[in-house]
């Protein structure tokens, strides 16, 4: 039985949906769809499911790379498409990785401040398409940028940080195993089976779940990978890094292709709204967006600003690490996840399955501007799954960015 909240500016979680995401290939799976493409599905998947465009106030979706096919506001030109009419706008957020997160907390914000009732939120990439690095921004293209900020690809300060930290290959080829074996454990069990929309596809069976996941992955299969970013440390990145972290003396390139996020094209969509607005759609409520947070953090050290956003959303909320019973954290490298439990006590060694239950983007793809969309929406499943209240999702981010949401179902939302 529902009740309504006192708090009626609340902003909760009504929907979500997604796709499955395919490698970041022209032989991957979404291949023949551009990021807008991914999204009019989805949005005639809300529809579907009973979510009246009329009702919707604003879209806004996360994108990491806005050019080409993935530029002039995708959002917009999907709600045109989607036959959502002529008054439903739309806007683009970039915040790199985190730019999925930062689109649901937008849409949170707006309707915290009554200036909308009812969002679709969510995030688009299109990397096999619009491949990374394709905008040729400064921060990646110009070299007076690059020298004066230190832009190492993330893959070097992911090594950076796993020598900072003392993290050894072994324990970061364990975590990417575990990430593939809890992958594929919950599609098995059928876990991602309500959120994930089938796309159809030429000349196949519509594509209907996660193409990169490797359920064979052995602690010798990925001992047996070579180095993915030890040429690029070669080519000037090393000393770029050392300069600002001249204590490690060198850096030891660690991380593989198993240990690193996948690349991938993927989309979703939450319809975020006011206790009032969702139920009057026929809607149900699914969790409380309780907070979000942004951080930054060295700009070369890079991947650290997630987890510092996930400990600001605590402190707004007092809570602490031992409240929370979903963590969705980012596998920027395997590294940072690794740093992440050990610096907020989740000893999965012991059977502290808290975070990242169901695998991550090592395993599953980094669709970059969906992927914190993906994951907000993931939370709220398994807080359901395993009947908790608190969940957080996090994501780190180039340049020393991450974001975080904390979600809450306290008993008015059962």
């Amino acid at each position: 039985m529902t009740r309504t909240p006192t708090h009626t500016r609340d902003a909760w979680i009504f929907e979500y949906a997604r796709t499955p995401r395919g490698k970041a290939s022209s032989s991957g799976g979404l291949h023949e769809y551009t990021a807008t493409d991914l999204v009019v599905h989805l949005m005639r998947a809300l529809t579907e499911r009973g979510l009246d465009p009329h009702s919707v106030d604003d879209v806004v979706l996360g994108c990491a790379s806005q050019v080409g096919e993935q530029g002039a506001n995708p959002a917009r030109v999907a709600t045109l498409l989607a036959d959502w009419g002529n008054r439903v706008p739309g806007m683009m957020v970039n915040r790199f990785c985190a730019s999925g997160i930062d689109a649901v907390a937008t849409a949170a914000a707006r309707i915290k401040a009554g200036d909308a009732d009812l969002v679709v939120a969510g995030g688009v990439e299109s990397a096999s398409r619009v491949p990374i690095f394709s905008d040729r921004g400064p921060l990646w293209a110009d070299p007076a940028v690059v020298e004066r900020i230190g832009s190492i690809h993330m893959g070097v300060a992911a090594d950076l940080n796993a020598g900072l930290e003392g993290f050894t290959r072994p324990e970061l080829d364990a975590y990417g195993a575990r990430s593939q074996h809890r992958a594929a454990a919950a599609w098995t069990a059928g876990r991602f089976a309500a959120e994930t929309t089938p796309v159809p596809r030429t000349g196949a069976d519509p594509m209907s779940a996660d193409e990169l996941v490797r359920p064979a992955t052995t602690m010798e299969s990925l001992a047996n990978l070579a180095p993915a970013f030890a040429g690029l440390g070669a080519d000037g990145q090393d000393a770029l890094a050392l300069r600002d972290f001249p204590e490690l003396g060198s850096i030891n390139h660690l991380h593989t292709a198993g240990t690193s996020p996948a690349m991938a094209d993927g989309a979703a969509l939450l319809v975020i709204a006011t206790w009032e607005a969702g139920v009057a759609a026929g809607l149900r409520p699914r969790a409380r967006i309780a907070g979000a947070a942004a951080r930054a953090g060295h700009p070369v050290q890079m991947l650290t600003a997630g987890q510092d956003a996930v400990e600001a959303v605590f402190a707004r909320a007092g809570l602490r690490a031992d409240d929370v019973a979903c963590f969705e954290f980012a596998e920027a490298f395997s590294a940072l996840c690794l740093r992440f439990e050990r610096d907020l006590g989740i000893d999965a060694a012991s059977g502290d399955d808290r975070m990242n239950p169901n695998g991550g983007t090592m395993a599953m793809g980094h669709a970059f501007g969906a992927t914190g969309a993906i994951m907000i929406g993931g939370c709220a499943q398994e807080m359901e799954r395993r009947d908790g209240r608190w969940g957080v999702a996090a994501v780190s981010g180039a340049a020393g960015l991450g974001s975080a949401v904390l979600l809450e179902r306290p008993e008015s939302a059962g």
